[in-house]
Formats: structure tokens, sequence, C-alpha cells
């Protein structure tokens, strides 16, 4: 692990709104996208996400007004997912004001598409979402879902994190259904075995619940450390765990 660790704050999105689920399910709402960018910024974020959730289920695009809006608002890099199936609405997505684009779905039905965005727009600008559930039959123990964790795929998750590696993708997001929201700690193991695996950098993504979790990842080998619970409802400030991880030797 390289550089200096980014703290990303993450935005899930439902017609319009954040929202935070636990296991991908029992959405709550949280905030205007907006005013909880701006917030963030304030609060002394490195990046944020912004993650139109139900955007592949619902078979549309991401809703570009937002991407532009929270643009304007925003004053750190954005990466923005959900929906982004081909290069032309990357392109849109990216022209509206995003800085990096997030693939999932798309990518695991298409994987060309990933080696597309990274020779159209740089391997900077393309990140690779991977949503992952526990497997015992798979060789690794983790199998890749699409459709927002909805749709078992029968492929290794460390497998195909190696092939979008391969494809030149800059940054992986794998997110854990069995930790997603649910406080108790990122997913490890994963973390830790993506990380051996690939050369791009490892966002962890889904779990966070204590000052403590955030410094596992990065022991883990994740560079960026997302969360979205404990930032929206107040229960960690970004301050307060940037000094934590200072305190712990580490460069944020």
């Amino acid at each position: 692990m390289s550089g200096k660790i980014v703290i990303m704050p993450c935005l899930d999105m439902k017609d319009g709104r954040v929202v935070k689920g636990v296991h991908f399910v029992d959405l709550r709402d949280a905030a205007d996208p907006v005013e909880a960018a701006r917030a963030y910024c304030k609060a002394g974020a490195d990046e944020l996400a912004l993650l139109d959730i139900a955007a592949t289920v619902e078979g549309r695009s991401t809703m570009l007004d937002v991407v532009r809006r929270v643009a304007e608002a925003c004053t750190v890099p954005f990466t923005v997912g959900g929906g982004i199936s081909s290069l032309q609405v990357a392109e849109q997505v990216l022209q509206a004001g995003a800085d990096r684009v997030s693939v999932n779905s798309a990518a695991f039905r298409n994987p060309l598409l990933v080696k597309e965005l990274v020779d159209e727009f740089g391997p900077e600008r393309v990140t690779v979402a991977i949503d992952v559930d526990r497997n015992p039959d798979l060789p690794s123990g983790y199998e890749v879902y699409i459709n927002g964790g909805t749709i078992a795929t029968g492929v290794d998750a460390i497998e195909w994190a190696k092939q979008v590696d391969d494809l030149g993708a800059a940054v992986i997001l794998p997110t854990s259904k069995a930790t997603d929201g649910a406080k108790t700690g990122y997913d490890l193991p994963l973390i830790g075995m993506i990380s051996e695996a690939v050369s791009a950098k490892v966002v962890a993504s889904g779990g966070a619940g204590t000052l403590e979790h955030f410094y596992q990842a990065v022991q883990a080998g994740a560079s960026i450390l997302l969360a979205a619970s404990v930032f929206h409802f107040g229960i960690i400030d970004i301050g307060q765990l940037k000094d934590y991880l200072r305190s712990q030797g580490i460069e944020v």
C-alpha cells in the first residue's frame, strides 16, 4: 500500500435522495445529495462517491441533473456509479462534472467495456465496483453478484478482480453483502485477498462502524476508505477519523 489514505463518504441514491440500507435492503432516507456533498467537502472528505443504486435494476442511466448539481457543490473529486452501461453514458456523466465513473453489472456482462473506458478516458477515471457475497463452494469463498447484489453469477470474486485489473482499471471497489451497513467492520479477508491479487487501488466498502474498523481496513490493504452510515448519521466525524488514523501512524 503506497501513498496517503483517502477518506471517501458514499452517497447511495434512490429517487434523487441519499439512502442507506443494511445488506443492500431496508433502505432509509438520509439526506439531499447536494446538501450532503457540500457538508462532506466542508468536513474534510478527500473524495466522494455518488452511487445511483436503483439505476441498473430500473434499467436506466444515472440522474445527470443530480450529478451536475453535486459537481457544482463539490470541492473534491467525485466518482459516479449506477447505470453506466456504455461509453456514451460514461461520457455524459463525466461531462456533467464527475471526475470518475464506476461500473459494476455492465462491466461484468461486457468486460471489454472496462478496456474501452480505460482507453477512452484513462485508467484514473475508471473504477470497477464488485458486489460480493460469501460462498464456500468457490475457491476464494466469495462470489460476484450483479444488479444491485440481487443476482448470483457463480463467478469467483478474486478471479474477476484480477481480470478487471488486467483490463486496466485504476480502482477496484468491492462491497461485501455480508457486512454492508451492518457496522460490524469491513470484510477484511476479502480486502486482503483482492489487494494481494491486483495492482489497482482497493476501496474498503461496506461495514464500517468504529474508528478501529477503518484502521483494520488499511492494515488489510485498502488505500481508499469508503463509508456511508457512520458519516450520514453523525456516528463518526471525518476530522476525528483522520486524527485517529494519524495517531496510528497512517498518512491521510
